[in-house]
């Protein structure tokens, strides 16, 4: 993905990993990204704060806009950079199921 590599990253602190889950909170700057990735996981994501998401992936960019609380789950698979898109920090915490 052309660009991705240049933007600040984007802060992952692990607060929980045993046999059943893996638990990171995600913390970015404006523009902070965490690079190009593959979910080997399924996932629940959380955001802490409202989130402006620049996702870039095989399709190209797209925006999606998260409100704090409002939780949604992906399957394993997914490839994606994820970026703050936004103009103030966010945060959310991703929840891998094992």
């Amino acid at each position: 993905m052309p660009g991705y590599s240049a933007r600040p990253p984007a802060i992952p602190t692990v607060v929980l990993d045993d046999a059943v889950t893996r638990i990171t909170r995600w913390d970015f700057e404006p523009g902070a990204a965490t690079g190009h990735h593959t979910h080997g996981l399924g996932y629940v994501v959380v955001p802490l704060t409202d989130c402006h998401f620049l996702i870039e992936d095989a399709e190209g960019e797209r925006r999606v806009t998260s409100k704090a609380g409002e939780a949604y789950r992906r399957e394993a698979g997914i490839e994606h950079n994820v970026v703050n898109g936004g103009d103030q920090p966010m945060s959310f915490v991703e929840i891998e199921y094992k």
